[in-house]
């Protein structure tokens, strides 16, 4: 609305001094030239709504304005209308105007020099350029600007999105991962507490009940280790391991901040975690997971066999691989100590075909004495662990050939190196 009142005012005041595009005498003169002026100046409110129409009424309103003496504001809002047909149109229009305007602004010379045979006619081909071609030239620049902003723009913020999408997945990753370390960590310690509390409870015998309080003693004290541990890792404060840096991992960093002073497991009182975080557990250590298994399960008449099928068992495994069946066997001996009938626990190993196969087998049946509840995150857990490095994962009961029923586990883990996360 701005664009047309100022275009009509002025070509008012160049109409009312007498300032006319055309001096020679033409069949319209005096007061005809404000028509167009006018239709062009009601053209430009909508040259944003109805570009395409604008640009062919303003085309026809141009050429009936060389009828009449002409005005400059005429010309003027005719460009802008040009220019916004181009810049506010359909793609289609945008790529078309442009080149139709080049075509015109040849042809017009052309057409004149072939009929009035004069050098100066050419200068009506140079105005119809500056009035047709330069405007649509312009808008189509402006608009492809503005599209390559707003595709950047758009790019901006799918970039930002999947940034987002792919932070929230490593968070989800991450809280995972801690939730299978924590539940496989301490599962053990405080389904073995469980058993042998409750035991202790049920069993009027002063020999059982020390017996019991030992090895919940024991395994207090390893889980408070192991929770330590994972809070080392957590906090990731140094080698000294503790909250505040002190040389053994206490809240004080005094030389005595274990649970009661004693010398075990360097938790409570001992040399405590002067060398930070533990390394990653191994393979190699089953042999003491199943020693302290069976310390857990002799009450419970389980025993725990390790049958280790691997051509060289010293072979070094990826990291990854070895968590992961070191968790697997610890897991399944904790479901063992749970859940299990009285009998023999067999682990076995062995790598066929680029691939480690850790089996686990125990006896299921009713039982006697004490269990302790199950939740079933440690089936998830294992099943987790095994989908991240794409291996295969399968848990339930199965009938032996001599008919009877066991607790099956079995995990292939590949062992090629970059095979899956941990």
């Amino acid at each position: 609305m701005l664009i047309a009142a100022a275009g009509l005012l002025g070509g008012l005041v160049l109409w009312a001094v007498g300032l006319h595009t055309i001096q020679d005498s033409r069949p319209l003169t005096g007061a005809w030239a404000l028509l167009p002026m006018g239709v062009m100046a009601g053209l430009e409110t909508l040259r944003r709504t109805a570009p395409r129409t604008t640009v062919v009424v303003g085309t026809l309103t141009l050429v009936a304005d060389q009828f009449t003496s002409g005005s400059l504001a005429t010309v003027l809002m005719f460009t802008d209308i040009m220019y916004a047909a181009v810049l506010y149109g359909t793609p289609a229009a945008a790529r078309r105007i442009p080149w139709t305007t080049a075509l015109v602004t040849v042809a017009v010379p052309i057409g004149l020099v072939s009929w009035i045979p004069r050098t100066d006619v050419l200068l009506v081909g140079v105005f119809t350029g500056l009035i047709s071609f330069g405007p649509a030239t312009t808008g189509a620049l402006v608009r492809n600007h503005r599209d390559a902003a707003e595709a950047a723009r758009l790019r901006a913020e799918q970039t930002a999105l999947l940034a987002e999408m792919d932070r929230r997945q490593a968070v989800l990753a991450e809280r995972a991962r801690m939730a299978r370390e924590l539940h496989d960590m301490v599962a053990n310690h405080l389904s073995a507490i469980a058993i042998h509390s409750t035991a202790a409870l049920s069993l009027d015998d002063e020999a059982t009940t020390r017996d019991a309080l030992s090895v919940i003693r024991v395994n207090s004290v390893e889980g408070l280790a192991e929770m330590r541990r994972l809070i080392g890792l957590l906090r990731d404060n140094g080698p000294d391991g503790g909250p505040d840096g002190g040389p053994d991992g206490g809240p004080d960093g005094g030389p005595d901040s274990g649970t009661d002073g004693g010398p075990d497991s360097g938790t409570d009182g001992g040399a405590g975690n002067k060398t930070g975080p533990a390394a990653a557990p191994t393979l190699r250590a089953l042999d003491t997971l199943l020693a302290q298994a069976r310390t857990n399960g002799a009450s419970s008449g389980l025993g725990f066999a390790l049958d280790d099928l691997r051509q060289d068992n010293a072979l070094a495994l990826p990291t990854p691989v070895e968590l992961a069946a070191y968790r697997i066997v610890q897991e399944s001996l904790t479901n063992a100590l749970k859940h299990a009938a009285p009998g023999t626990v067999t682990v076995r190993l062995a790598c066929t075909a680029g691939a480690l196969t850790v089996r686990v087998s125990s006896p299921l049946g009713d039982r006697p004495g004490p269990r302790a509840p199950g939740s079933g995150a440690g089936l998830i857990g294992m099943r987790e662990r095994v989908a991240l490095l794409d291996g295969e994962f399968e848990a339930g009961p199965v009938t032996t050939g001599d008919g009877t029923t066991i607790w099956l586990v079995r995990a292939e883990l590949p062992v090629a190196e970059g095979s899956g996360t941990a």
